[in-house]
């Protein structure tokens, strides 16, 4: 059978449907038996079927911690359809499944270069592994007020001051869809004999269409993350972990993802992963021409909107390859509003919800779901936005100015279990943080658990405060105390 024959296949979502078509009496958990047992509200809502396929890792069903049946044969089919030697569902998420990479990559006391920007997840599992974080800024687009990637030079540098670094983490693409010169970095790291490790949770469709950036695995990382969810199909919380190469064994990966993942895995989730590779493979590339059209549409039409503007190809920094079309980012500050006034506006005159908004932008993404009425709906609240604000006058983005990067006096781990103590902000400095300080724009944090506070954090701290800026992440939102390790002096 060829590969296109294969990638029309659903062996999971196949065979639950044909247990179910069995008949057999189900004397075991879940207790809702087939939607019997469920509120009928709910039931009545959501539909019966959706309860049918709610089932267990009963012997028919194979086991996600221990695949050797439908899930083998799902996942073996995704890692062919996303370029890869080897695929892991997850029920919970790309959290869970970065969490697993990091894992797998590095232990206690082994250092792993990331992003300043990284998600939550990726510090969780720095804390877990007890590993010693090497931060990079990424670089930053002060027109928009955002930051965007890492660049390969800045890969380069890291790994010439940090040789003995175990892993290199990037986020490719960006929440924003920026797309960085990955294949430019995993060349980098690879020469030293360095894995990459990716977050491509806003990158799962790059796999199915020629003009979409490289995907993490076509650019030659050794693992990555992705949201099939997001912009593949699927439902929400279900993921896949990527992996190709030697430089991390896939049995550690499985490891790894097995310790972090549920036990009462949902057969849902995992159906909806099946079917959505299925979906992408075989109508992936005609589904998407049609959304990456659509949103060109909204796109060129925002150029002739007054007092908006749309992130473009040509407005990125070098060391980036292209810009994700289904992620449409606009500039709001020409109107003299916010991303959040103009998210509120929307919600409440254009009866959209938006992606995400910040201090000047808001971001719309489109999808293999929009149609026509979406690009019409759409580019009609826009225009309808800007002609009842265009008299505000613009205000203009305040440049992003990045502090010195603290040092890091304690891993994150010792500084989560560490003793605290609150102390005022104006006392903090020379202090070891327990708790994050971040400013927005561009979202980046000031200083993080285990670093050293300085008074040129706190005096940019207050000058961000002074502009009127958010600054977020402390118990004491007045911030004007913040919490600090009792000990003063490094414990590692």
């Amino acid at each position: 059978m060829g590969t296109e024959d294969r990638q029309r296949l659903a062996p999971l979502f196949d065979g639950l449907v044909a247990h179910v078509e069995r008949g057999r009496y189900p004397f075991h958990i879940p207790g809702h038996k087939g939607g019997r047992g469920a509120d009928p509200a709910f039931r009545a809502w959501i539909g019966e079927r959706a309860f049918w396929l709610d089932l267990i890792n009963i012997a028919p069903l194979d086991d996600l911690h221990a695949p050797r049946g439908i899930i083998r044969d799902a996942e073996r089919l995704a890692a062919e359809a996303f370029g890869a030697e080897h695929a892991f569902f997850s029920v919970q998420g790309t959290s869970t499944a970065i969490m697993a990479m990091v894992l797998a990559a590095v232990g206690p006391g082994e250092k792993i270069i990331v992003p300043r920007n990284v998600h939550k997840s990726v510090l969780s599992a720095i804390i877990l592994a007890g590993a010693v974080p090497i931060f990079i800024y990424p670089e930053m687009d002060q027109a928009f007020g955002i930051a965007h990637g890492i660049s390969p030079d800045a890969v380069e540098r890291a790994l010439e001051a940090h040789p003995d670094a175990r892993a290199v983490f990037v986020v490719h693409p960006t929440y924003y869809g920026v797309a960085l010169d990955l294949p430019a970095i995993v060349a980098t790291c690879h020469r030293r004999g360095v894995p990459v490790l990716v977050d491509e949770a806003h990158g799962a469709h790059f796999s199915f269409h020629p003009k979409l950036p490289p995907s993490a695995m076509e650019s030659g990382a050794d693992a990555a993350a992705t949201s099939v969810h997001k912009l593949g199909g699927s439902l929400t919380q279900s993921s896949l972990l990527l992996h190709q190469g030697r430089r991390i064994a896939p049995e550690r990966l499985r490891v790894t993802l097995s310790l972090l993942m549920t036990t009462s895995t949902s057969y849902l989730l995992l159906a909806s992963l099946d079917t959505a590779r299925r979906q992408l493979a075989v109508a992936g590339e005609a589904r998407l021409q049609a959304a990456i059209e659509r949103a060109e549409t909204v796109r060129r039409a925002v150029r002739t909107i007054p007092g908006l503007r749309a992130l473009e190809a040509d407005d990125l920094p070098p060391g980036t390859l292209g810009l994700d079309p289904l992620k449409l980012t606009v500039h709001v500050a020409g109107l003299g509003l916010s991303g959040a006034d103009v998210e509120e506006w929307m919600r409440a005159e254009g009866g959209i919800e938006v992606e995400l908004s910040d201090l000047y932008n808001v971001l719309f993404l489109f999808s293999l779901a929009d149609g026509d009425d979406a690009v019409r709906r759409l580019t009609d609240a826009l225009r309808r936005l800007s002609e009842a604000h265009r008299q505000n006058g613009a205000r203009k983005p305040k440049p992003i100015l990045l502090p010195e990067m603290p040092a890091l006096a304690l891993s994150p781990r010792d500084a989560f279990y560490a003793e605290t103590e609150r102390v005022p902000l104006e006392e903090a400095a020379d202090r070891i943080m327990a708790e994050f300080i971040l400013v927005y724009p561009p979202g980046i944090p000031v200083v993080m658990p285990g670093e050293i506070l300085t008074q040129d954090n706190i005096d940019y701290i207050r000058a961000n405060l002074a502009e009127g800026l958010p600054v977020l992440g402390p118990e004491d939102a007045t911030l004007r105390t913040v919490r600090v390790i009792k000990e003063r002096t490094p414990l590692r």
